[in-house]
């Protein structure tokens, strides 16, 4: 009887060969984020970062996970990876930050179907960028190769961030009063939602290419869906600094109409003046292609707003100053008023 040739790994569908490729790309661009307090490499069975070294008194642990979504479709057609990382940070930044939390580390998860080195390194290196931005150390994650779970081509990436507050500088709703201002920050886009509705609004019924110009954004389908998701961290860490932040909302899923009312407590109400901030011609046009009504619009997409906070009233003047010193544009948009906890538009 003819001896059968053995069964590998490799004719399964998994190149462990090209995965310690990956890694070896990857830990380079972690490296670049660690600090004194991340006590493991990449490769640790679990990673260990040393809170006592942060200076925090009495450290509350912050964490929150998020992926990235459908925009992940868009770098898939683009064949461009190096920010959909960056999306994922500063996304998971935003998260924490809102309760008062600076982030201490983050570790990711890669899932893909058929591992390529290069597009897993661009996907790290985009991570690797945001952390060092937002002063967060990327220290773990997950690189899966799993055949038969995604198309050629296609992968996953979420992530899991871990910060600290103290605990007596927690924000939380019962911070905020009526009569409190509500100054809006500007996105840069649609940052990571309304991608569902956004891709099938280009793609589908306009029938826009990713590669194609469109004259009403002046630039690419592909490159307006791609611009990076941004962090509010610094604005949000002076104002606490000052005393200044009563509560902060993460304008995400669920557009303007879901996400304000998060911060609010029982009894308060956020009245929000659409004509208060520019808009971003990305949202015009989305209106335009799908006859999108106003309450649509706003349930789904920022509109234009990737984070609302809310400032006392008699300390609006200092808080405009500190915000314009740091060069960070913002719009007062509205006001905290009495009412049920929604969203009342004007």
């Amino acid at each position: 009887m003819p001896r059968k040739r053995p069964i590998t790994y490799a004719d399964a569908g998994v190149n462990i060969d090209e995965a310690d490729r990956a890694t070896a790309k990857i830990k380079g661009y972690a490296r670049l984020t660690f600090d004194a307090n991340v006590l493991t490499g990449i490769g640790a069975f679990g990673a260990a970062y040393d809170i006592k070294g942060t200076g925090f008194k009495h450290p509350v642990l912050v964490s929150s996970a998020d992926g990235v979504g459908t925009k992940l479709m868009v770098a898939f057609a683009m064949d461009k990876h190096d920010t959909v990382g960056q999306d994922l940070v500063n996304h998971c930044v935003n998260d924490i930050a809102v309760q008062g939390a600076r982030p201490l580390y983050f570790l990711d998860y890669f899932a893909t179907g058929k591992l390529n080195a290069g597009v897993a390194a661009q996907v790290v290196k985009g991570l690797s960028k945001a952390c060092r931005q937002n002063g967060c150390s990327l220290i773990g994650g997950e690189t899966a190769e799993m055949p038969g779970m995604y198309a050629e081509g296609e992968y996953d990436l979420a992530g899991f961030i871990v910060g600290a507050a103290e605990k007596r500088r927690l924000i939380n709703p019962s911070h905020i009063r009526a009569g409190d201002i509500l100054l809006g920050f500007p996105s840069t886009g649609l940052h990571t939602n309304g991608y569902s509705l956004a891709r099938k609004l280009f793609l589908e019924v306009a029938g826009y290419g990713p590669n194609q110009k469109v004259k009403e954004l002046r630039t690419t389908a592909g490159r307006e869906l791609l611009k990076v998701h941004r962090s509010y961290l610094k604005p949000l860490q002076a104002l606490m600094a000052q005393r200044l932040l009563h509560g902060a909302a993460h304008i995400t899923g669920g557009g303007i109409t879901d996400n304000t009312p998060r911060m609010l407590p029982t009894g308060l109400a956020a009245r929000v003046h659409t004509g208060a901030w520019p808009n971003l011609r990305v949202f015009d046009h989305l209106c335009e292609i799908g006859g999108l009504s106003d309450k649509e619009a706003y349930r789904t997409f920022n509109m234009g707003l990737g984070m609302i906070v809310a400032i006392p009233k008699r300390r609006k003047n200092q808080a405009l100053r500190l915000l314009a010193s740091l060069k960070e544009p913002v719009y007062e948009i509205g006001e905290v008023v009495k009412g049920k906890r929604r969203v009342v538009y004007e």
